[in-house]
């Protein structure tokens, strides 16, 4: 599932391709054909996202929310768009590109009130304005371990498998610790981390997480090769000498996703 750096990205995306301008709206699938008729012709007046939710304003009319779950893909091309399939949920056209979504969980219309019972629902995003202090006040109450709460929605948003690995590496957190188990001190240091990490993910479009001294250069070993692209830690690279200490990598099942980390460097 794209994590939230990926969704802020789309969202910033869609802006620069469509922001203040009429797109044509269509769903060749036909399971928007509704919402599709509505916006036709419409200007796009917004675009946000907030954790792994997408919205397209088109001000009166409503929000498109989109949520891609494990299997949504949306990307862009140049005009004239080709003929749709019939997988694509929604395309936008414009007169220089167009955006296609196919296999989303959600594309639905929305109004701004549904659309604010979305965000209050979701903890706070790092890629948004904001502090982490609500999800502090969650964390530091709960039994449950920190991997598992960094991985609720409804206490931080936008976290994903890979930022949630790397974060409690960087910081040299054990995570099966509990949440209350944190500091304050340690707890604004994940979160610094993550508002840092996930900019930079915007930015370049992939998650890098080692720092210079450990880069391939740096340490002359070969670049990571993976369909997740990026320099990490720890993120499926179990069984793999810790980039830091050279204990090995470990992996184990927690709450049905593959939790990574390193015995020697995240200690209780």
């Amino acid at each position: 599932m794209p994590e939230g750096h990926t969704i802020h990205r789309l969202a910033a995306d869609h802006w620069e391709r469509f922001g203040g301008r009429p797109v044509r709206v269509t769903s060749p699938q036909g399971k928007f054909a509704d919402g599709a008729a509505l916006l036709d012709g419409r200007p796009l007046e917004d675009s946000q996202a907030h954790g792994k939710h997408l919205f397209l304003g088109f001000g009166p009319l409503g929000w498109v929310h989109i949520h891609l779950g494990l299997f949504g893909k949306l990307g862009f091309g140049p005009a004239p768009a080709p003929p749709a399939g019939d997988t694509v949920r929604l395309r936008l056209a414009g007169d220089e590109h167009y955006a296609d979504l196919r296999g989303p969980t959600a594309c639905e219309l929305i109004t701004d009130e549904e659309k604010r019972a979305i965000h209050d629902r979701l903890g706070p995003d790092p890629l948004r304005p904001g502090t982490g202090d609500r999800a502090w006040e969650r964390i530091s109450r709960s039994r449950t371990s920190v991997a598992a709460l960094l991985m609720d929605q409804k206490v931080i948003a936008g976290v994903g498998n890979v930022y949630r690995a790397e974060v409690l590496f960087r910081q040299g957190i054990d995570p099966y610790r509990a949440g209350r188990g944190l500091t304050r001190a340690e707890w604004d240091a994940v979160w610094a981390d993550l508002v840092a990490l996930m900019r930079e993910g915007v930015r370049f479009n992939r998650i890098d997480t080692v720092r210079p001294e450990h880069t391939p250069e740096a340490m002359g070993r070969p670049p990571r090769v993976d369909d997740h692209g990026g320099e990490v830690y720890v993120y499926r690279r179990a069984g793999s000498p810790c980039l830091v200490c050279g204990t090995e990598v470990r992996t184990a099942d927690l709450g049905n996703r593959n939790l990574f980390w390193c015995p020697g460097c995240q200690t209780r």
